[in-house]
């Protein structure tokens, strides 16, 4: 038996890794820097998904009780930011983890000739730092952070980027992620998505999105590799 798919690129927050309480720690870390009211966990965990720079523009709008337009065009707002580029990248790694079986089926898929490939939303110097911290780095033949591109997710430019690169059709491709960012991205590529359920999806299940397959972990990856293959 064959491989079902030649290329597998997966969404990093809430997909491989679990970061929503070190992001929260540096939002808060910068909030209270500036003298601003914290945010909760439960909050980030539901502004996860279009990059860190927005988060914190949703938290400082949040706290700030004013618009996200106003904080973009505030005059401290890049002073703020620079400051929670310190913090999160002090943060990175430190109370971070990967999800069940992550790197072990990322091992067998690379094993089996499947190629890999991160599309994220999350700016590269912190996407590099979070893979780094987890030593996945090696695992990856690509990496599209937030601003590897000129667009970003949902805009299907980092799936048709590696389907260019590794000259994959489309229907040999597969997007895994677990929001409904994540599956509109994948929409728009015209590739499979399969979601996973423990992300972050804005509060929402899931299965609203109706991605192609929701999976409950990382183990049924091991289905498109042929039979034999073992995490």
């Amino acid at each position: 038996m064959s491989r079902a798919f030649d290329l597998i690129l997966f969404d990093l927050d809430g997909t491989l890794i679990e970061t929503a309480p070190e992001i929260c720690d540096a939002v808060n870390d910068t909030l209270r820097q500036f003298h601003r009211p914290e945010v909760t966990q439960q909050q980030v965990n539901h502004w996860i998904g279009h990059g860190t720079r927005t988060l914190l523009i949703q938290a400082l709008a949040f706290v700030g009780d004013t618009s996200v337009d106003a904080v973009r065009q505030s005059d401290s707002l890049a002073l703020i930011a620079g400051a929670f580029d310190q913090h999160y990248q002090r943060r990175c790694g430190t109370r971070s983890h990967l999800y069940p079986q992550v790197r072990e089926v990322l091992q067998v898929l690379r094993a089996q000739g499947v190629k890999l490939a991160v599309v994220t939303n999350k700016e590269s110097r912190y996407t590099a730092t979070v893979l780094d911290a987890h030593h996945l780095t090696p695992l990856f033949h690509r990496v599209v952070s937030g601003d590897t591109l000129a667009a970003k997710k949902p805009d299907p430019a980092g799936i048709v980027s590696c389907l260019e690169q590794f000259q994959v059709p489309r229907n040999r491709a597969l997007f895994v992620g677990d929001s409904s960012i994540d599956v509109s991205t994948a929409r728009n590529a015209g590739v499979t998505v399969w979601a996973l359920p423990y992300g972050y999806n804005m509060g929402e299940p899931i299965e609203a999105c109706a991605p192609d397959r929701v999976i409950a972990d990382f183990t049924a990856l091991l289905s498109v590799v042929p039979a034999g293959s073992t995490a």
